[in-house]
């Protein structure tokens, strides 16, 4: 069963902050060290100060994202809501040379034991205990998780269609890439109620935001253990702020992440390629652009991975996905047919005898000309390329109950963190 509620979010205040575009950021885990001092620089309140705050003044850095947050509301830098609503989200951007359009409401997921909710991705440590720190400090979702449902009964359409269009947006704002992100309150209570009763045998799978999830589902558990079961039934704890759009939405995008790796010093690139063989079948292709159109339409009918070295590309096509089945025997079919198995374990792990949790040797990104660059730069780099996972492979893996590879997903463009916030009331 899925539940939903609407909230009462926490925004940037108008009169305060005139230009939203200089105030909102994207999710944390997609902000490198780079465009995180941008954002920094780019206004005293860009969301970047509370997402991913700096100790300061004796404080810690969960410390200091408290202190803002507090500070922004005492000056009602940031202001809230007065009635409860669902937050409709259109997101229009280019890719390609095609323009799209996704459209999406966030509200708030109720994480129940009976809930229907699926994760498909593996998560790090890490970045739980980074994300739980500042969720016990603040005590707000500051981003909200990106899910999938297969909205049959077209609630996103129809909500648009006849309550929607035609109307001014409170938030209208082009980000720095070109897209434009637009939201709208629902209030109505008819609405919300057609909405919740609409969604509620639908499935949920989540796209973005595996970590927060879990971090907001431990959350929820230590303000139980705190109250007691009863007097926490009715806390916010038990929702998660979530963005929901169609799995079968045509706006909707995945990209590949691929593969920067390093090695202990600069590979024999005749003898890996050599080691390759006995697997794949290497193809080596002089241009760049061609190589990347390439292995896109191959992409579609076969299983097929990039590399480059010395300023050399190479296809890879996997001989015979059987040799997954010896392998990793104790994975489902769906799992082992994937593209990221078939360079972690054929390649990363059994020839390169690398561990797949080191992220100083494996590192992601959905760049290619930035891994291109990273290669040359480096005698001990090596960039694998790979094509987007698919839906059709998404959706068996977590109705099964497993997990894919860490990155195996990137679904673009991402939704802004600041836009909308769901501050918790005190336990």
């Amino acid at each position: 069963m899925t539940n939903i509620r609407p909230f009462k979010a926490v925004v940037y205040n108008p009169e305060k902050v005139k230009d939203l575009s200089g105030v909102a950021c994207p999710p944390y885990d997609v902000i490198s060290a780079s465009r995180q001092e941008y954002y920094y620089n780019l206004s005293p309140y860009n969301f970047i100060h509370i997402l991913l705050s700096r100790a300061a003044s004796g404080k810690d850095k969960y410390q200091q994202a408290e202190y803002y947050f507090r500070e922004w509301l005492k000056n009602k830098v940031l202001i809230r809501d007065r009635e409860e609503a669902v937050y409709f989200y259109s997101h229009q951007y280019n890719i390609k040379g095609e323009k799209k359009t996704r459209f999406g409401f966030i509200a708030l997921l109720e994480m129940g034991e009976n809930s229907s909710v699926f994760a498909h991705e593996h998560t790090r440590l890490e970045a739980k205990e980074d994300r739980l720190r500042l969720l016990q400090t603040v005590k707000a979702n500051l981003s909200p998780i990106f899910v999938l449902f297969p909205d049959k009964k077209r609630i996103i359409k129809n909500t648009f269609q006849q309550y929607l269009e035609g109307r001014i947006p409170f938030i209208n704002i082009i980000d720095e890439e070109k897209n434009t992100h637009q939201v709208w309150r629902v209030d109505a209570p008819e609405i919300l109620e057609s909405i919740q009763a609409r969604i509620r045998d639908e499935n949920i799978f989540i796209a973005d935001g595996h970590h927060r999830y879990e971090v907001a589902c431990a959350y929820r558990d230590e303000v139980r253990a705190r109250l007691g079961a009863g007097a926490a039934r009715s806390h916010d704890s038990n929702y998660v702020m979530t963005y929901f759009t169609n799995i079968e939405s045509p706006g909707l995008t995945i990209l590949p992440i691929h593969r920067l790796v390093t090695l202990d010093g600069p590979p024999a690139t005749d003898e890996l390629i050599k080691r390759l063989k006995d697997n794949f079948y290497a193809e080596e292709v002089k241009d760049r652009a061609k190589f990347f159109f390439l292995l896109e339409k191959a992409g579609r009918t076969e299983h097929i991975l990039g590399m480059y070295k010395d300023k050399r590309f190479w296809f890879l096509r996997l001989r015979n996905i059987k040799i997954l089945d010896k392998m990793i025997g104790d994975k489902p079919r769906e799992y082992r047919s994937l593209d990221v198995s078939i360079l972690n374990f054929l390649i990363l792990k059994d020839i390169l005898k690398l561990d797949l949790d080191d992220k100083e040797r494996i590192t992601f990104n959905p760049h290619a000309d930035e891994l291109i660059e990273g290669v040359d730069n480096g005698a001990a780099h090596i960039a694998f390329f790979l094509n987007p996972t698919k839906i059709q492979q998404i959706l068996p893996v977590a109705l099964s109950g497993n997990k894919m590879p860490p990155k195996s997903t990137y679904f673009y463009p991402k939704v802004l963190s600041g836009l909308v916030i769901n501050k918790h009331e005190e336990a």
